[in-house]
């Protein structure tokens, strides 16, 4: 599987970021994949690498980049429990000051130009799908873009952290997956019924028996059936809506 890491040119500077894609010599559907907040690494290389293997081409931003190259700070091969306090302690203030300024969406527009500018996507409208705060920014981004963006994922995130009318422009088709330590059935009631008022086809629901982080084999959340759940909705997705799997 053809990778190589990229410089995306921003309104603030150039984001580093992974790319990887079928080598069939072809143009392929393109994904915008946001990482978690530990950013690219061995085990988000392999999610994009797997995804670009069912005929993507697959692009993961550091959305970091104003603070260096990823990953941003030191990190374990394994993130156990006590180490990810730890490095949450130090991502926090990054994570905050990202998610409160005007950064995500000038970036997402920069991000969705490249994608679709490079000479392996194929014309036409692009997914985003998302992990923790990942999610967070592909769901900013389609709602940004809504004609440019036919499909959104997100996993284990805070989609509905901007409240409900911050849902009302999505036009994609969506799928969010839910740990279940990070959402009560209440509070999935009413992000399910501000989707509901988009109009959109979407499905949203809670993974059973998951935590906070779940589809990452490289943390102390990680929950196997959890993430073939997350391939078994994430892959029908992209096929009905890009035309390709």
């Amino acid at each position: 599987m053809p990778s190589k890491t990229l410089h995306i040119p921003t309104a603030d500077g150039r984001a580093d970021a992974f790319a990887t894609f079928p080598d069939h010599g072809e143009r392929h559907p393109g994904v915008l994949m946001y990482a978690d907040a530990f950013g690219i690494r061995p085990t988000l290389r392999e999610m994009a690498r797997e995804l670009a293997g069912h005929g993507y081409y697959v692009l993961v931003p550091n959305f970091f980049y104003r603070h260096g190259p990823a990953p941003v700070i030191e990190l374990p091969e394994y993130i156990g429990e006590e180490s990810r306090h730890a490095i949450t302690a130090q991502l926090m203030p990054l994570i905050e000051a990202h998610i409160s300024g005007d950064s995500v969406l000038r970036d997402a527009g920069a991000y969705l130009d490249f994608l679709t500018s490079q000479p392996e996507v194929g014309a036409g409208p692009v997914a985003v799908t998302g992990y923790c705060i990942g999610g967070l920014l592909a769901t900013r981004t389609a709602a940004a873009h809504p004609g440019r963006v036919a499909a959104l994922a997100g996993f284990h995130a805070p989609v509905g952290a901007d409240g409900p009318s911050s849902l009302r422009h999505l036009t994609a088709q969506i799928h969010f997956g839910h740990a279940e330590t990070d959402i009560t059935p209440e509070a999935l009631g009413e992000l399910n019924q501000a989707v509901d008022d988009t109009g959109v086809d979407y499905t949203s629901e809670i993974y059973p028996g998951t935590v906070h982080g779940f589809t990452m084999s490289d943390t102390a959340a990680f929950d196997p059936p959890g993430l073939q759940r997350h391939w078994d909705r994430l892959l029908p997705l992209l096929s009905r809506t890009l035309g390709n799997g």
